[in-house]
């Protein structure tokens, strides 16, 4: 039986060799940055001295975890990363499905292609970018915004400074970057939807509306679940360059998250094995979520992620 089975593994590689070449890149590199680098994981429970080595450090078990847990920062750090994550998944991870299927609308190809590159444009300049059109816009002294606000007599609006609008406009520029990104998938999926059943439609007298609720959004439901489940086990993760280059002292209170705290305490001050033990933290329910999520579409008759 073994036998069989390995004349078989061998034929499907010989047959599909080429299949294969082009799936080994993929494959290298989450091997090489993704599981290779996973090891690293056992100095969060150690004192690990880079002196000494991941083998020689002293272990200490879950003493760096307890310390986290009960370090009165840990509560303003999960409440600021869960509020930005949350924000952006009801505000943003929707919107990109909207664009998508008002693309999908557009009859004359051109036009289509056109408004493609613009909204795509945005995913490509850099976050430091982002900041410094931001801070040109909404400077309380010489945003242009602050200007015009000023001009018409409503007075300039503190909006880098004020801890109100800080999450608000990290998702508003998480929405301006990446919406337009967001679509390819979306995009993708609706071309694989039967024409026939789009042809139907418009035989019993369905309207554009109808033919979206009916045909497409139920054709790409499937690819929504999918990247919805992927979403949540990032939630934990809300990036740190727009964070590190939004905040300042005056939101400080509403923009330390897990994130910027890792990078004061790894990498400013060499806790190597606390800021690790962290990110394992993080890493764990993002775990949990995924699986959760992935168990629920499951018992609702999806198909999952796995």
């Amino acid at each position: 039986m073994k036998r069989k089975s390995k004349l078989m593994l061998w034929s499907d590689l010989k047959r599909d060799k080429y299949l294969y070449l082009l799936v080994l890149p993929g494959i290298l590199y989450f091997l090489i940055f993704k599981y290779y680098p996973m090891w690293g994981i056992i100095i969060a429970f150690q004192d690990y001295s880079p002196y000494m080595g991941v083998w020689n450090s002293a272990w200490v078990g879950m003493e760096h975890f307890i310390r986290f847990f009960t370090n009165p920062s840990f509560y303003l750090l999960f409440r600021n990363t869960m509020m930005i994550s949350l924000l952006s998944l009801v505000f943003f991870f929707p919107l990109p499905i909207v664009l998508a299927l008002c693309m999908n609308e557009v009859g004359n190809k051109y036009m289509k292609r056109i408004v493609q590159s613009i909204v795509y444009l945005p995913h490509f300049l850099s976050w430091v970018i982002i900041a410094g059109i931001t801070f040109l816009l909404l400077s309380q002294t010489n945003g242009v915004i602050n200007l015009m606000l000023d001009h018409i007599g409503y007075g300039k609006v503190d909006f880098l400074t004020n801890e109100n609008y800080f999450w608000t406009l990290l998702t508003a520029q998480n929405i301006w970057k990446d919406t337009g990104w967001g679509t390819i998938i979306f995009l993708a999926a609706m071309t694989g939807i039967d024409s026939q059943l789009y042809e139907a439609a418009k035989i019993d007298g369905a309207s554009r509306i109808r033919q979206i609720w009916h045909i497409t959004l139920p054709g790409i439901r499937n690819v929504i679940i999918i990247l919805l489940i992927l979403r949540l086990g990032h939630i934990m993760d809300v990036g740190f360059e727009q964070v590190f280059l939004m905040s300042n002292g005056a939101v400080a209170n509403v923009a330390d998250v897990f994130e910027t705290y890792v990078y004061r305490n790894g990498i400013q001050q060499g806790q190597f094995s606390y800021t690790t033990a962290v990110g394992l933290f993080k890493s764990v329910i993002g775990l949990v979520l995924v699986v959760w999520a992935n168990w629920t579409a499951k018992r609702f008759g999806e198909e999952g992620v796995y």
